[in-house]
């Protein structure tokens, strides 16, 4: 007997349909998968048999062929151990076709008939609802997942026996007794993403370094890369964790985009949804595999995992230099390309970067009756940051050592709620000025759109074209300028660039270049 379970794979964060053929036929007793798969789905044959053996579903010796199709497509996963199992038992004849109409099974099994939790489920039953399914059978403990998407009924599922009886209620039309068994599981998406959890740093607790703080708003405000640069405890991994504490929250869609990179990398938290901007800080030792994403199987890096969020990099020229200069790519497309040669993958990674160093190896350059570096050893140490990487820093700011005044003093510095709303009234501004162009932020803006979304007036062009001379730009350096200063004015509520914001803008020049 033939029979076709519907079930769905990823190729990076997208995810495609994938029909799980079972035929069960007389002949020498077998056990064939085909279908381009990886060892771990070669593998499941192995568990489906044995767990339905131990939870006393004892099948006749037959010859059975699975095949999962798109046969062109190379598998990867356990997510088909509960498909394969159904397909199984629907071609044995335990429950008839009409009970897998238009439903969509996920979830890997266990030797004693457990369905276990799989990563990726999120993107796979979006792309479900996006077909038109019914619904989605997955493991009990990735339900809540599931259920974000709205339009598409999800049930969780915890052993194959509850399964099993479930399909066979299906069949009879006993839809009480199959509610009692797998309830649909709901999740009240308005509450869910109505309750922002709060940063746990603010920048109220950084007493201080204002220039920093200052470059930091006009960072969140335009989605521009900052670096901060400066000795040993002055603040920068302070102040770094801090700024996701003043961007504005994530939306809707943003969540969910952010939710499905979580999903796929297997890190997504309990409640199944983020409604936080994420904030990752990598160690210097990290391989470019992890940070880009790759390995045989290509995960998520953390650059991926940054999406929609901050990317901060403490202490780097400790970094790889190949690690480094991975970013190029990824800073200009907002996305990641991974080949490998069974195909190539492409994942979200669309970050803002903050990047914190020492001016020299020992941190105390310039401070001479502390520092002890030669000439030649601050360059060596500050050439390993390369200049692609550094032209795409918008904002460069240099922190000096805390005054005791300043560690001592009673009055409260400005709390990130304060600025996260001066933040959030110059995105908006953003965002009626750039509507129906693709562009989301000042930070984004090509020549093109400088010309139409930066025009100066007679001083404000005389202004600009003193500082290009004085301090020596280039064309880039200058456009970087712009930007920069475009989102001065925005912070001001300014429709026109005006003189004290190109003065501004021109203070956190990268210095290093």
């Amino acid at each position: 007997m033939y029979c076709s379970i519907m079930s769905g794979a990823l190729v990076g964060v997208q995810a495609y349909m994938v029909s799980v053929e079972v035929d069960v036929a007389r002949g020498l007793p077998g056990f064939s998968m085909v279908g381009s798969l990886s060892g771990e789905v070669r593998e499941s044959k192995e568990r489906v048999q044995v767990a339905l053996k131990n939870v006393g579903m004892n099948l006749p010796p037959t010859h059975i062929t699975v095949n999962l199709s798109p046969a062109d497509r190379r598998k990867e996963g356990t997510a088909f151990d509960l498909p394969i199992a159904v397909g199984m038992l629907q071609a044995f004849g335990y429950f008839g076709e009409k009970a897998t109409e238009g439903t969509l099974f996920l979830g890997e099994l266990g030797l004693n008939g457990e369905i276990k939790p799989v990563k990726g489920v999120l993107p796979i039953v979006r792309e479900a609802a996006r077909r038109g399914f019914r619904q989605c059978i997955v493991p009990s403990e990735n339900a809540k997942e599931g259920a974000i998407i709205p339009d598409i009924t999800v049930r969780g599922v915890s052993d194959i026996q509850k399964l099993l009886l479930f399909l066979q209620y299906s069949c009879e039309g006993k839809k009480k007794e199959m509610e009692e068994l797998l309830p649909e599981e709901i999740v009240d998406m308005e509450s869910a993403f109505s309750v922002q959890t709060e940063w746990e740093y603010d920048f109220a607790q950084v007493n201080g370094q204002e220039t920093a703080k200052r470059a930091a708003e006009i960072a969140a405000a335009g989605f521009h890369n900052l670096l901060m640069v400066g000795p040993p405890g002055a603040g920068k991994s302070m102040i770094a964790r801090r700024i996701p504490g003043i961007l504005p929250p994530l939306t809707l869609e943003e969540s969910l985009e952010v939710t499905s990179i979580m999903s796929v990398a297997g890190l997504l938290p309990e409640e199944g949804l983020v409604t936080t901007r994420p904030f990752r800080n990598p160690h210097h030792t990290i391989s470019q595999a992890a940070f880009t994403g790759g390995s045989m199987t290509p995960r998520p890096g953390m650059i991926s995992q940054a999406h929609r969020g901050v990317l901060f990099l403490d202490e780097l020229p400790e970094f790889q230099r190949s690690v480094i200069d991975s970013m190029r790519q990824p800073l200009e497309e907002k996305q990641v390309r991974i080949s490998r040669n069974n195909g190539s993958v492409s994942y979200p990674a669309d970050f803002m970067l903050v990047c914190a160093m020492n001016p020299c190896p020992c941190g105390y350059y310039p401070n001479h009756s502390r520092c002890q570096c030669t000439q030649a050893q601050v360059k060596r140490y500050t050439s390993k940051v390369s200049g692609p990487i550094l032209d795409r820093m918008d904002l460069c700011v240099e922190l000096q050592s805390v005054d005791i005044m300043d560690i001592s003093s009673t009055g409260q510095s400005e709390d990130s709620t304060s600025i996260r709303e001066r933040v959030m009234v110059a995105r908006r501004i953003q965002e009626r000025r750039f509507a129906g162009t693709g562009i989301r932020f000042n930070a984004d803006m090509e020549p093109q759109e400088l010309e139409k979304y930066c025009q100066l007036g007679i001083q404000e062009r005389k202004c600009a074209e003193d500082l290009y001379r004085s301090l020596q730009l280039s064309a880039r350096s200058y456009h970087r300028l712009l930007r920069v200063a475009r989102t001065i004015a925005d912070l001001s509520e300014e429709e026109k660039i005006k003189k004290e914001h190109l003065m501004e803008a021109a203070c956190y020049r990268p210095t290093l270049e």
